[in-house]
C-alpha cells in the first residue's frame, strides 16, 4: 500500500511572493501589469493591478492563470494548440470557462504537484510570460 505525502498548498504568503516578484520583473522592464494568483482549486489568493496598467489586464491575468491551472501548462506553450489546425481549436468555445490562450499564465508546482497558478497581463505576451516565470522561480 502506497502512502500519499501531503503537499503544502499555496498560501497567501506564497501568493504575495509571486505577486511581488512578477511586479519587480515588470518594473525592471518598465511595464505596468496586473498579477493574479490562484490556488489549486482555482480560487483567488491574490490580485494586484498597477495604477497605470490597462484595465483589461486584470481580466487577462486572471484568465491566463486559470488556463495555466486547468491545463497544468504555461499558456505560452498552448497558443498553437487553439489555432484552426490545432487539437484544442474548439476548446475555448466548447467550454463555458474563462480560458485565455495568450502567454502569461504559468502553473505553480511544489514537490511535483500542482498547487496553483500565476497570471500576468499588461505587457506583450512574451513579457508577461517572462514576468510570470520570474515569479515562479522566486517562489522555488
Amino acid at each position: 500500500m502506497s502512502t500519499t505525502v501531503p503537499v503544502t498548498p499555496l498560501t497567501t504568503r506564497d501568493a504575495a511572493v509571486l505577486v511581488n516578484a512578477a511586479r519587480r520583473a515588470a518594473d525592471a522592464a518598465g511595464v505596468t501589469v496586473s498579477v493574479t494568483v490562484l490556488d489549486a482549486g482555482g480560487h483567488l489568493l491574490a490580485f494586484r493591478r498597477d495604477d497605470r496598467a490597462v484595465l483589461i489586464s486584470g481580466e487577462t491575468s486572471t484568465r491566463k492563470a486559470y488556463t495555466a491551472l486547468q491545463l497544468d501548462a504555461p499558456t505560452a506553450e498552448l497558443v498553437d494548440l487553439v489555432k484552426p489546425e490545432g487539437p484544442f481549436h474548439t476548446l475555448p468555445t466548447a467550454l463555458d470557462k474563462p480560458l485565455l490562450f495568450i502567454a502569461g499564465g504559468v502553473p505553480v508546482h511544489r514537490d511535483g504537484r500542482l498547487i496553483g497558478a500565476v497570471g500576468v497581463g499588461g505587457g506583450a505576451p512574451e513579457q508577461d510570460h517572462g514576468f510570470a516565470v520570474a515569479a515562479v522561480e522566486e517562489l522555488s
